[in-house]
């Protein structure tokens, strides 16, 4: 009998304000989020420049890798927005205004209003299925396994609404958060590898942080099986408290 199905995705953020800090990506959070909890699992996040040969690179890169890739960034009126032509190029392909685009761009504007900055948004490449944008008109697009989303985070999340439609899902994660307090993480370090080495089906971490004046931790487990997850949950449980119960200083 088979197991869950494990479906993967890539985020590629595109543009060099986000490599400068000028702007703060908004973006990998809530993709890896909102794809997780249907069943797609965000194995690694990029960033590529403004440059189409290291977004060409990259696009070719990731979707030969993983089923899906989600680009952000770089698809809007300005020269400096070359996304679309990477990937056109990534895939082979030509790219032109698409009418398509047009008819919806004018749902807007005026024709008069359709500046060639604004009809750079309409250029797509040649079969790519279009994404709906419901905030601004001008839509995103999908051709192969790459999903090319725009970078206002408000925009990409409307336009991610749409695209994962067409996305085949796998089983969702599962996750459980066990709150270790005072218990430092050298005290439990050896142990939880051991329970970690006999759940290898789970993936267990534990992350520190610093609440109330004082160092907290909590250990997490992430799995496909409930049921495998509850009992590495168990096992973390029963080590902690063995720990707090040994009379040895935290």
């Amino acid at each position: 009998m088979s197991g869950p199905a494990t479906v993967t995705a890539a985020v590629l953020v595109i543009g060099d304000e986000i490599l400068s800090g000028r702007t703060k990506d908004r973006n990998i959070g809530y993709i890896a989020e909102y794809l997780g909890k249907i069943g797609v699992d965000v194995r690694e996040a990029r960033v590529a420049p403004d440059v189409e040969e290291e977004i060409v690179a990259a696009v070719n890169a990731l979707r030969a890798r993983y089923d899906y890739v989600i680009t952000t960034g770089g698809i809007g009126p300005t020269h400096d927005d070359i996304t679309a032509d990477a990937v056109a190029r990534a895939f082979g392909v030509p790219i032109g205004e698409d009418p398509r685009v047009i008819a919806l761009m004018m749902e807007r504007y005026l024709l008069a209003d359709l500046t060639p900055a604004r009809r750079r948004m309409a250029r797509i490449p040649a079969g790519a299925e279009l994404i709906d944008n419901p905030i601004s008109k001008a839509p995103g697009f999908r051709i192969g396994n790459v999903f090319v989303l725009a970078g206002v985070p408000q925009v990409m999340q409307a336009m991610l609404d749409f695209a994962v439609k067409s996305m085949r899902t796998g089983a969702t994660m599962a996750v459980e958060t066990i709150e270790a307090g005072a218990v430092p993480e050298g005290r439990y370090g050896d142990a939880l590898g051991a329970i970690a080495k006999a759940h290898p089906a789970v993936s267990i971490g534990s992350y520190p942080s610093f609440k109330d004046g004082k160092f907290n931790n909590q250990i997490v487990v992430r799995g496909k099986d409930e049921a495998v997850v509850a009992s590495a949950r168990q096992a973390v449980e029963a080590m902690l408290a063995a720990m707090r119960g040994d009379g040895k200083p935290l």
